[in-house]
């Protein structure tokens, strides 16, 4: 089974509408798709009626931001009920986190000589999140930068003046929240953190003890060596592996959707969990 569960579109940081989306994982073949924006279900919460196309199934996706010792971590969250209480509260505080990290990012470009960055941002992101992304894009567009890379290697990268920590929520937190809508936890590109092999475990089984369910042995195109060392990873704190592309935009093709290699035999894979021949629901929550 080609499958895609993690994955972004305009609502947070991803460059394609989520309906562009889909219709390009169905043409990347993929047979059971997750939408994962950052911190919002609002991209998935547009589309999951109009989808139609039995040949590629939908399932409701968030990834939530949080912290583990001090440490920015991501959780997504699979199959969730987007409209329970809970999640709905969360959801409500991971966007003010956001929007406060907005608009310090502006006021900290301002005192650098860039007014106008957050009228700007907010504008350019109407009803989506405001991100980096867009402060790139003021930056190049104003004549400060010459791109959005250097813009993030200036200015917007780690230790940079716009790399602004938000005030996230507890790793606990954020699973109980995903776990309370009914979901599945995963703990999302284990490998992006860039932890010693010991502080990973304990990530990994702080985790497992406070209620998530599989690790992310997957993500985008790596090589065996990393898939190798995450299913054994997975495998040793009883956790179910997960795959996903991670896309964001179309000119990432390390991150293409549906290009993910086969799991290692050994793992167990998530989707039986969430497909419709595990005999769970396939109406949209």
């Amino acid at each position: 089974m080609n499958v895609d569960l993690h994955s972004h579109t305009t609502a947070s940081d991803g460059a394609l509408s989520p309906m562009d989306l889909l219709l390009r994982a169905k043409q990347q073949g993929v047979e059971l798709m997750a939408i994962t924006d950052h911190d919002t279900v609002a991209g998935y919460r547009s589309v999951r009626d109009q989808w139609q196309d039995a040949s590629m199934q939908l399932i409701s996706g968030v990834e939530l931001s949080c912290l583990w010792h001090r440490r920015l971590i991501h959780v997504v969250g699979l199959n969730i009920n987007i409209d329970h209480p809970s999640l709905q509260a969360g959801l409500a505080t991971q966007q003010q986190a956001r929007l406060d990290r907005a608009v310090l990012i502006g006021e900290k470009l301002a005192k650098q000589g860039f007014a106008g960055g957050y009228r700007f941002a907010a504008e350019l992101a109407g009803d989506s999140q405001i991100g980096r992304p867009h402060f790139a894009k003021f930056l190049v567009d104003c004549g400060h930068v010459s791109s959005e890379s250097e813009a993030f290697k200036r200015y917007l990268g780690a230790g940079k003046i716009g790399d602004v920590k938000s005030s996230w929520p507890e790793m606990a937190t954020v699973i109980q929240w995903i776990t309370d809508s009914g979901g599945v936890a995963v703990l999302a590109h284990p490998l992006h953190y860039k932890m010693t092999a010991t502080k990973l475990r304990g990530l990994v089984d702080d985790f497992k003890t406070q209620g998530g369910s599989a690790l992310e042995v997957i993500s985008g195109k790596q090589t065996k060596d990393r898939t190798q060392y995450l299913a054994q990873l997975a495998e040793q704190f009883g956790l179910m592996a997960s795959t996903g592309s991670d896309f964001h935009r179309p000119d990432m093709p390390w991150n293409e959707l549906g290009q993910a290699a086969i799991l290692p035999k050994h793992c167990q894979p998530l989707w039986p969990l969430l497909s419709r021949e595990s005999g769970v629901s396939s109406t949209p929550q």
